[in-house]
């Protein structure tokens, strides 16, 4: 009698280039999946988006949050006084120690990433450390030391590209770490600027304008277009701009930076007009570039677009068939919870498991400006150009009790339901922690909701979200039959 013999399938094997948040939930979900899976890093587990970019950014506008609630706490009746030597009483000054505030953005920063390897590590992930470039389509060389003299080989069945993307320099403009700076290089600032000219009103260069204005910073605000934030809802650009403004901040509209130079111990920009700005500091955030340059791609038959980005499809597949891309570096969506997305949909795709396409409409999208500005699904631009067929809702924040106990004066809830359904089909939302408060618009987008479903959610009273049911109780009549 011959002996029994079992036969195993052969584990799949997944190398993924870069450990942003892309790369760090590809590899996790290929390890989970039962994969044999590496992941190289050039800077450290969580890329530049932990490192040097989300984290650090939205752990400085915390700060800065703070710094507006306690500046503001007074018209609570919460008033702050120190005694003079005679005991009369002094209202003090808000200081910001940037020093201070900068080591504790950096040390988050730090932290977060060793928590995300010890992640991957527990799960079985081999984490090496080097600069990878791809040899042909199933097989990644890894430089694992300064200078490129040693090498590692990795093979693998399915290779997920997440090499993320880096800030865009222009040659008029190249940031010398001190004075001209990327967004990277503003953590090694010991004081508070004292007057900060920000180029490019998207959604960088609005986020840390807000930030370093609350924090007591001259700001001017340099923008090519004729609202900050273009490209997003126009209402809720005009809120913010109000707000920069009522804040003290200059903000330059149709107005495009030719060159940025260092003066001394400031920076002169000069605008294409001829008028000139001068400030101690100058935060370039005009885009980003993709770090897809000399790693192998075209060589391995990957196809990129005119800017470098790879394409990919609501898989994240490129144009190989087992290769993947995910998150800034493609030509998707360049948000983190996107490339996060990405990278558990292409591991799943590749080996196997059920997958759902990633869809644009679906996809929620923050700016964490103060107050913050939430968005996801068909815009009301979508509606006036005729993309999508909807009824558009806005209703202000201030009517809300809850933002009137809390002194919130600014921003709004605006819906957008499909005419005849009352499906809800997006939604914008301006308010402090618009993030959080985003989150049932997306649900309801996501299951196809109606708003009067919406509408009999029971929310808290007094809360913010109380908003969202009063917003779909109002759009009730639009959707009666006759």
């Amino acid at each position: 009698m011959e002996p029994m013999t079992q036969t195993f399938e052969s584990t799949q094997s997944v190398a993924v280039l870069g450990g942003g948040p892309g790369g760090y939930e590809a590899a996790l979900a290929a390890a989970q999946q039962g994969a044999d899976v590496t992941l190289i890093e050039r800077v450290g587990v969580g890329g530049s988006a932990v490192l040097t970019d989300v984290v650090p950014s939205k752990s400085l506008i915390a700060t800065s949050d703070a710094a507006v609630a306690i500046s503001e706490a007074s018209d609570l009746g919460v008033q702050f006084y120190a005694k003079d030597a005679k005991g009369k009483p002094l209202k003090p000054e808000i200081a910001i120690n940037l020093a201070a505030v900068n080591k504790r953005l950096m040390a988050l920063a730090g932290q977060q990433s060793e928590d995300m390897r010890s992640t991957l590590m527990e799960a079985g992930v081999r984490i090496l450390s080097g600069h990878g470039r791809l040899e042909g389509p199933n097989a990644v060389v890894v430089s694992t030391s300064v200078g490129g003299t040693d090498f590692d080989r990795v093979e693998a069945d399915t290779l997920v590209v997440a090499v993320g993307a880096s800030p865009r320099e222009l040659p008029t403009a190249k940031p010398d770490g001190e004075r001209i700076l990327t967004w990277t290089q503003l953590y090694d600032m010991k004081a508070l600027p004292e007057h900060l000219i920000v180029v490019g009103s998207g959604v960088t260069g609005a986020e840390f304008a807000s930030a370093y204005m609350n924090l007591g910073a001259k700001v001017t605000l340099v923008s090519s277009r004729d609202q900050v934030l273009p490209g997003e809802d126009e209402d809720a650009a005009k809120v913010l701009e109000q707000v920069f403004k009522r804040g003290g901040m200059q903000v330059l509209s149709k107005s495009r930076a030719d060159t940025v130079e260092r003066k001394g111990d400031g920076v002169l920009v000069t605008l294409s007009d001829g008028r000139t700005v001068e400030g101690s500091h100058c935060l370039m955030a005009v885009g980003s570039i993709p770090n897809t340059h000399d790693i192998g791609l075209e060589e391995a038959g990957v196809e990129l677009n005119e800017s470098g980005h790879i394409r990919v499809n609501r898989v994240a597949r490129t144009s190989v068939s087992n290769i993947y891309a995910v998150g800034d570096c493609t030509n998707f969506f360049p948000l983190a919870s996107v490339a996060s997305m990405q990278g558990r949909t292409a591991v799943f795709h590749a080996l196997g498991d059920i997958v759902i396409p990633l869809e644009l409409r679906k996809i929620t999208a923050n700016i964490f400006t103060a107050p913050e500005i939430a968005t996801v699904g068909f815009s009301e631009k979508d509606v006036r150009d005729g993309e999508a067929d909807g009824i558009v809702y806005k209703l202000p924040l201030a009517a809300n009790p809850r933002a009137k106990m809390m002194g919130i004066k600014d921003g709004f809830v605006k819906l957008i339901a499909r005419k005849g359904s009352g499906t809800v089909i997006g939604g914008v939302i301006v308010a402090p922690k618009a993030s959080e408060l985003i989150y049932p618009i997306a649900v309801a987008v996501e299951r196809r909701l109606t708003v009067d479903q919406v509408s009999r959610v029971f929310a808290a009273y007094p809360s913010l979200s109380g908003s969202i049911t009063d917003a779909t109780r109002a759009m009730h009549h639009d959707f009666v039959a006759p």
